[in-house]
């Protein structure tokens, strides 16, 4: 965890690495040494090799441990922080510390880590981001850096993607870190400053990413006109106590990101705004006026929409139609660059964002839903008035609108730990990206028994009736008839109710699962290894539960996946298939999607028309061009989605330069 003085940043309340935009010529240089010399010499090294022998270095320690008595064993805990406080993580000592949290972990939780395990531990501890398939144990094996870290004296953070797997991850591993004498901490939503201190300074802290990213966020607003070098220094002298009451963190020493590429990936997509209320904000008759005069502007003649971006331009005839139709209103109308701001965003809510696929309503409360994991986000709201547009427009009370107080991207956010690393179940697709925003190399951890998994052609319909109409005949057959256990998963809300609908008429029951019953979302995912149960889930829901086979299922064939819809990335997709055949279970996964799903039309329209025509003219398609539809859709979409996260990190950059300039920072 050592690191050179000169890369922490200077003027910060608590020890982070400095976030500096490199030179041109260092981007240069690293441009080519990528390009000319990393692929070249890529297939020469094996990442995972270079891991192994921490599974000798840990065996070398086991029978001796496994003969001790409970405080025997804690009186080794201690020598082992002693030594890795002055000798660092060397792979004996780290061996060593590993083979203590394998015989803790066998006496406490009743588990035992994997050689697989111990060397996607080693991974992690090395700053890597280590893919290891769904269902190999991916939690346990974070015990074993973040004990070692920790036992070493370092703050340690244990990043996921929503509260439930913070709460449940920390208290399924509780025991085990107090064991060694260690502290575990979890920070969730709606929790009161104070106990995200406490939680904070402990050992070991589980939070979720935008818990931590906003916790963050407050520290730099409260920090704000204090965190010079020279404020530094002075409360250091004074022993001034006022510091400490206005932080809740104490560092970003050594984060370990679960589901990484769902965070460092999907969600970086949008930056991360603190916020506050401003007062009665947008009126009412205000939002109703706009709405209306937009719904009497057309498409293509006032305005020109981009799905694949999800933006929309006003012409030159739809502003001249807007002044026409704004003429003798008060107020913003009078403003010529404030109507068209309004007009765009109203427009925006009437056609871009639609209820049950990027919102639902709840409670008479318009609710976002995170495009990338299917799940409601409480408290979170879209800027410039868009929420108060979208509430106007479902005829929900309207809320107040909220000035920005400071933002961030994930990529800068996590850049700033001093040590980094992460673990997911799909990252190759997205390995250079991660390299070059992150720092971090992906290594791919071996099964730890070999996959059964069968994978079945994917069948392509021509509309979505009649492919509501094969998922409920595959259904009927291998869930009425044959006992299996079926998961469905879907991308939105919407579909995921259309496809209950057709499942409801064919009197088949069922468990659906999207964001509107995310409370129970664990549950429902853990029961769907059940014999002849039906589960409806959007793609991403249950993502880190484990889908467990009653032993009948397991005889039948196991659990089949049925994917009703491509993703934007070809990532999530693996992600819901590594559902079925876990551990050298037995399972099998198809697709069956159609060519009026929106990853086909938005991003790949010309070729998908073509190949409609082909098929209503009754002439054979071969299984090679729909696979084309969706490698051409997929790279179109995950290209643009990049675009979106490079701009993003540069406005972010932009922004601070400004900031900094006029003396408020970030």
């Amino acid at each position: 965890m050592e690191l050179d003085h000169r890369e922490l940043a200077v003027g910060r309340p608590y020890p982070e690495r400095a976030d500096r935009e490199p030179a041109v010529h260092d981007r240069v240089a690293e441009y080519l040494a990528k390009g000319l010399f990393q692929r070249a010499f890529e297939g020469l090294r094996d990442p995972v090799r270079a891991l192994m022998p921490i599974v000798e270095y840990t065996a070398a320690h086991e029978n001796a441990l496994r003969i001790m008595s409970d405080e025997e064993l804690r009186l080794q805990v201690s020598g082992v922080r002693a030594r890795l406080r002055n000798s660092g993580f060397t792979p004996p000592l780290v061996g060593r510390c590993f083979a203590l949290v394998r015989e803790a972990a066998s006496r406490t939780i009743g588990q035992r880590h994997y050689d697989v395990q111990l060397i996607a531990g080693f991974g992690l501890l090395k700053g890597r981001l280590v893919e290891m398939a769904t269902g190999e144990g991916k939690t346990i094996a974070a015990t074993l850096p973040a004990a070692t870290v920790a036992l070493a004296g370092y703050p340690v953070h244990l990043i996921t993607v929503n509260d439930y797997l913070a709460q449940r991850d920390a208290g399924e591993m509780r025991e085990l870190y107090e064991f060694l004498g260690l502290s575990v901490g979890t920070v969730v939503q709606g929790m009161p400053k104070a106990e995200r201190r406490r939680a904070y300074a402990s050992a070991v802290t589980y939070c979720t990413n935008k818990e931590l990213a906003f916790d963050y966020l407050r520290d730099r607003v409260a920090l704000a006109h204090r965190s010079s070098s020279l404020h530094l220094s002075l409360e250091r002298l004074r022993g001034s106590l006022q510091r400490d009451e206005d932080l809740v963190l104490r560092g970003l020493y050594f984060g370990i990101v679960d589901e990484a590429d769902s965070i460092f990936i999907d969600e970086a997509r949008t930056p991360l705004i603190l916020s506050s209320s401003t007062g009665a904000g947008e009126e009412r008759l205000q939002c109703e006026q706009a709405l209306e005069i937009a719904s009497g502007l057309a498409p293509g003649e006032h305005y020109e929409i981009d799905l694949a971006e999800r933006s929309l331009a006003l012409t030159k005839e739809g502003r001249r139609e807007i002044g026409r139709l704004a003429e003798g209103l008060q107020g913003v109308w009078s403003s010529i660059r404030a109507r068209e701001e309004l007009l765009t965003q109203a427009l925006s809510a009437m056609m871009l964002f639609n209820r049950d696929q990027h919102y639902v309503v709840i409670d008479g409360k318009v609710q976002i839903v995170d495009e990338s994991t299917g799940r409601v986000m409480p408290d979170r709201s879209w800027e410039r008035g868009l929420h108060q547009l979208i509430e106007v427009k479902e005829d929900c009370q309207l809320t107040e609108r909220r000035e920005t107080l400071a933002r961030i991207t994930y990529q800068r956010l996590f850049r700033r730990y001093i040590r980094l690393s992460g673990m997911t179940g799909t990252a190759r697709e997205v390995a250079r990206e991660i390299k070059s925003v992150y720092g971090l190399d992906v290594v791919r951890i071996p099964l730890n028994r070999p996959s059964r998994r069968r994978v079945a052609p994917p069948l392509v319909c021509t509309t979505p009736a009649e492919k509501l109409q094969i998922i409920a005949d595959r259904v009927e057959r291998l869930a009425v008839a044959e006992g299996r256990a079926v998961l469905i998963g879907t991308r939105s809300v919407g579909a995921s109710e259309e496809i209950s609908a057709a499942l409801n008429a064919r009197g088949i029951a069922h468990a659906l699962l999207n964001a509107k019953q995310d409370q129970d979302e664990a549950e429902v995912v853990a029961r769907a290894g059940e014999p002849a149960r039906v589960t409806v889930a959007t793609n991403m829901a249950g993502r880190g539960t484990d889908i467990r086979l009653d032993p009948g299922v397991a005889a039948r064939g196991g659990l089949h996946v049925i994917l009703t819809e491509y993703h934007d990335s070809r990532r999530v997709d693996r992600q819901l298939f590594g559902r079925c055949a876990r551990q050298g279970d037995p399972g099998s996964c198809e697709a069956i999607v159609s060519l009026q799903d929106d990853v086909f039309m938005i991003h790949a329209g010309s070729m998908t028309r073509l190949i409609a025509r082909l098929v209503g003219s009754r002439i054979p398609v071969p299984l090679r061009l729909y696979q084309s539809l969706r490698w051409l859709a997929q790279f179109q979409a995950e290209r643009r989605h990049g675009y979106v996260r490079v701009q993003n990190v540069k406005l972010d950059r932009r922004l601070d330069r400004v900031l900094a300039f006029s003396g408020r920072g970030e």
